[in-house]
């Protein structure tokens, strides 16, 4: 490649400065998600935050469902995760895997190395106790009960009952009863019951007798004698045992039937899905578990005077992070406003109509915390509190009207609006959740406190400081992609079309909505963005929609440093921080090492043991990830105290463990992780290359880090020496990058994870100065395959586009904005109607990584240069950003035409030296501190 290097410091003029911002912020208008019809699901509601509380609007016309979480609110409560005494099982464990038996080191593993899951002392005899004193009660098995009175309820439902309306998050014991009509010619026959699988433990009676019993996840297959039935009517009695998630009867294939013994279901008589039921008990122990969950925290239900509406439209300006729902009825223009506000703490609902005296309406709190109850504050708020079942935290939400005329009454259950020319609707959350280990808050104080604090201002007051907040961080940055033939569709029909019809602008609206929602979960003085951001309606969330640490947490700050919201990483180093202390427990524990260590999850209570299965939760490189991202921030931020301060402490206690935890390999004499994991995928083992990659790449950046800080030298030649010793990547014997120690790869395997690719993107390990692993770990991307779940394929975009194949990475790109609900009803990776990733379910890494994904497109800088398009795809030939950043230091503005660069700024925020590659091209500019160059297509200095 010919290198043309100049060195240029002369700095840009202000005209030109003000010319390229004039085109930047006018590409910031049409930021809009916007639909004609109302939410039918919650994937189709608009999510709004302040980085503590979140809010999901539905926007219905005659009832609005605004769904709302507080940051804190979670199950479980302050304990010790890591298990006493587990290190005395960490060497036969590394024994057994060097001895090629893993299944024999997981079995170890499982029963004497995983955390403790809470209550797991206590749980075997209370939950015994309680089952015995359900099981007690067999008179709704008799043919003579009377459950007349019961209500009903449709099965089976694969997801559990809890999906049902009225049953979320319950456990316990429930009854189930139906009849079926025996004909005449099964009479005198053996028969057999088909009821599938049941969640947990099932007690089946027919006609009063007892046919069978089970406890674990087969189908239900019971035989029934002849004389137990009788022509006509015969009664079925299934008492549930559901202990914890999912209950009740759960597989939705099989044929619920009674058939004649060596029949099949389907030629017997089906039973109808209508069961009675009745709810026994509903408070069995708390289920022992291993992470606690994330949960929602209540809604609000607005009611409106049934009326005909017409053009209706609902839609999100994430370019303000405000929603609203407009529509006419009955000649009257209706608008409502949605907003939350991290000024004023507070989600702000503002109605208005184009006639005085038009607004009426009823407002609820509910919540599906069976521990809640709403009062009357007073004559202007309504107050929710609320207890977590299988947890300490206490909650309290305030819902605060101010109306213009009309009437307003408030009363324990609700607060009624009657004829006002204007209403505005404030709620205000909190928990009892101080900190990890400190729970004594007082939420109701907060409210009060919150509320009483706006009670004197007005709604535009609020609106403008808002907006004045949210834009001191999303004006950082724009981008401009040209416009599509879709681009004046309503979303929906955008993420339907997208694939057939090129839309640049909705690639645009993409990435702008990931900055978004980082913006709106995760701000400074709060906690970092879980599995679902803020956002979750749930009591049992897709897991636990906590902190995965094995590719999730650390996806959503993908885009943090590049996209020029840097601010927003505060609460990632927050949890860091509380991580590199809990974690120094674990690392004693389970290992007898010093530093920290974290495994794959964690949750509000920074747990750091290993946790679920031996298998896949023996992974000890996440907290060494999450290090990564300390460094990343200096190398952007290029600040000193950072590094010295807080980074580097921490980054050194990861390194710590390391040079204590690797073991020799006995057969190749290298050192190796062992035991550990290549995430989720081929169970215990020693030695697996994500795990070296990132223990290099720790290694090497506190080698970097101390040398700038002048300090510790001895460690750093320790770091030096055990680098050499680290396992090197190996190619095997398809050419591929191989996953682990032995040359083992499966070509057909597509697993979701590609976690060998750590060391290409995010990581540094491969690069295209090693170009023969480069080739390799292309080999093994190709045959894993493009399809995979959401955030699989955005971290497949940036590996391509980190390999330089731009329209690869492209067409990885519209799989990540391919519909995920899919015609057939069966989901998949993709986006749902609000643009929220699918895994599926929802996951919002994936949306945070599919924009970082784009900008690692256009500029990339973790090389020797800041290297311009590095990866432009053919499919967007022209664009200008405005406000991207690069390592060193820089914010760079640039465009292009016809696929080619027309021009660069660079401002330079820390100073030093900045080199510039465009193709052929490299510049290198000694820059002084708050100037900005800008050069032509060729790099010259205009």
């Amino acid at each position: 490649m010919k290198n043309n290097l100049l060195f240029i410091t002369k700095p840009i003029g202000l005209a030109a400065m003000l010319f390229i911002s004039t085109i930047t912020v006018k590409a910031q208008a049409n930021l809009k998600l916007w639909y004609k019809q109302p939410a039918q699901k919650w994937t189709d509601a608009l999510p709004i935050g302040n980085g503590r509380l979140g809010a999901m609007i539905f926007g219905g016309a005659i009832v609005d469902r605004i769904q709302f979480n507080e940051q804190t609110l979670w199950t479980g409560g302050p304990r010790h995760y890591e298990r006493k005494g587990a290190v005395k099982y960490l060497q036969p464990i590394r024994q057994l895997l060097f001895d090629g038996k893993q299944a024999e080191a997981e079995a170890m593993a499982q029963e004497h190395f995983m955390g403790i899951k809470s209550n797991e002392e206590s749980y075997t005899t209370d939950s015994a106790a309680w089952l015995k004193k359900v099981s007690a009660n067999m008179a709704p098995a008799a043919v003579g009960f009377n459950d007349v009175k019961w209500k009903t309820i449709t099965m089976p439902n694969a997801n559990g009952w809890e999906t049902i309306p009225g049953f979320e998050g319950l456990d316990g014991a429930v009854w189930l009863r139906t009849t079926f009509e025996l004909p005449a010619n099964m009479v005198g026959k053996n028969l057999m019951l088909n009821i599938g699988r049941v969640r947990d433990i099932d007690f089946t009676y027919v006609n009063g007798k007892l046919v069978g019993s089970a406890a674990n996840t087969a189908n239900r297959k019971y035989a029934i004698p002849a004389d137990l039935l009788h022509p006509g009517k015969n009664i079925i009695a299934v008492q549930v045992i559901n202990f914890f998630d999912k209950g009740g009867f759960t597989t939705v294939k099989e044929k619920f039937a009674v058939y004649p013994e060596g029949d099949k279901p389907e030629n017997g008589i089906l039973l109808k899905p209508e069961w009675k039921y009745w709810i026994q008990d509903n408070n069995p122990p708390e289920y022992p578990r291993y992470n606690a969950d994330y949960q929602p925290f209540a809604d609000l239900y607005l009611q409106f005077p049934k009326q005909t509406v017409s053009d209706y439209k609902r839609d999100l300006d994430i370019s303000n992070a405000t929603a609203h729902v407009t529509y006419k009825a009955n000649g009257i223009t209706y608008s409502r406003e949605y907003l939350s506000s991290a000024p004023d703490q507070v989600i702000g609902i503002h109605l208005t109509a184009s006639k005085p005296g038009s607004i009426t309406l009823k407002a609820l709190l509910k919540s599906l915390h069976q521990n809640y109850i709403t009062h009357k504050v007073d004559d202007h708020t309504l107050a929710l509190s609320l207890k977590v079942h299988d947890g300490v935290l206490k909650g309290v939400s305030y819902l605060y009207v101010q109306n213009k005329g009309g009437n307003l009454l408030v009363t324990n259950n609700d607060i009624v609006i009657s004829s006002a020319d204007e209403a505005t609707l404030y709620l205000s959350a909190a928990t009892s959740f101080k900190n990890y280990h400190d729970v004594s808050g007082d939420p109701e104080a907060i409210c009060k406190k919150q509320t009483a604090a706006i009670k004197s201002k007005k709604y535009d007051t609020i609106k403008a400081a808002h907006i004045k907040d949210y834009q001191k961080y999303f004006n950082t940055f724009s981008i401009d992609l040209g416009k599509g033939a879709n681009a004046d569709l309503p979303t929906d029909e955008r993420i339907l079309k997208f694939v057939s019809a090129p839309d640049p602008s909705f690639v645009t609206l993409y990435t702008q909505y990931g900055r978004y929602l980082l913006i709106s979960s995760s701000r400074p003085g709060n906690a970092p963005a879980n599995l679902q951001g803020i956002w979750n309606d749930l009591l049992t969330p897709p897991w636990g929609s906590k902190y995965t640490t094995n590719i999730n947490l650390q996806m959503n700050y993908w885009p943090v440093e590049v996209l020029n919201l840097s601010a927003c990483s505060e609460p990632f180093f927050s949890i860091v921080d509380d991580l590199s202390k809990t974690g120094q427990a674990t690392a004693k524990e389970h290992y007898d090492a010093p530093g920290w260590v974290l495994h794959h999850n964690t949750d509000q209570w920074r747990g750091t043991a290993p946790v679920n299965a031996s298998n896949h939760g023996i992974w000890v490189t996440g907290g060494a990830w999450l290090c990564h991202q300390l460094w990343e921030h200096y190398l952007y931020t290029q600040d000193k105290n950072f590094l010295q301060n807080r980074a580097y402490p921490e980054m050194k206690g990861a390194a710590e463990f390391f040079v204590h935890f690797l073991v020799k390999d006995p057969k190749i004499g290298y050192l190796i992780s062992a035991p550990s994991n290549s995430p989720e995928h081929g169970g215990l083992v020693a030695g697996p290359t994500m795990d070296h990659q990132i223990i290099r790449e720790l290694f090497k950046d506190c080698i970097a880090a101390a040398e700038v800080l002048a300090t510790d030298k001895s460690f750093v030649d320790s770091l030096k020496d055990k680098f050499k010793q680290i396992a090197p990547n190996k190619i095997g014997k398809y050419g591929q990058l191989q996953e682990w120690m032995e040359d083992k790869d499966d070509t057909a395997d597509t697993h979701r994870h590609v976690s060998h690719m750590w060391g290409v993107f995010p990581g540094t390990d491969i690069t295209f100065k090693t170009p023969e692993l480069m080739k390799a770990a292309e080999h093994s991307m190709r045959y894993r395959g493009d399809e995979g779940t959401g955030w699989s394929i955005a971290w497949k975009v940036n590996i391509w586009a980190r390999m330089r194949q731009g329209d690869h990475a492209y067409m990885m790109f519209t799989k990540l904005l391919s519909p995920a609900d899919v015609n057939s009803g069966k989901e998949k990776g993709g986006v749902y109607h609000n643009l929220f990733d699918a895994h599926p379910p929802f996951q919002i890494d994936g949306n945070f990584g599919g924009a970082a994904g784009l900008s690692e497109m256009l500029l990339q800088s973790q090389g020797d240069d800041i290297e311009l398009l590095p990866a432009l795809p053919s499919a967007l030939p022209q664009g200008n950003i405005k406000g991207i950043c690069a390592r060193g230091g820089f914010e760079l503005n640039f465009n292009w035409q016809k696929g080619a660069l027309q021009s660069v700024q660079v401002l330079s925020k820390a100073g030093g030296v900045c080199r510039l590659r465009y193709q052929d091209k490299t510049i290198s500019i000694n820059t002084q501190k708050g100037k900005t160059y800008q050069f032509n297509s060729d790099l010259k200095q205009i």
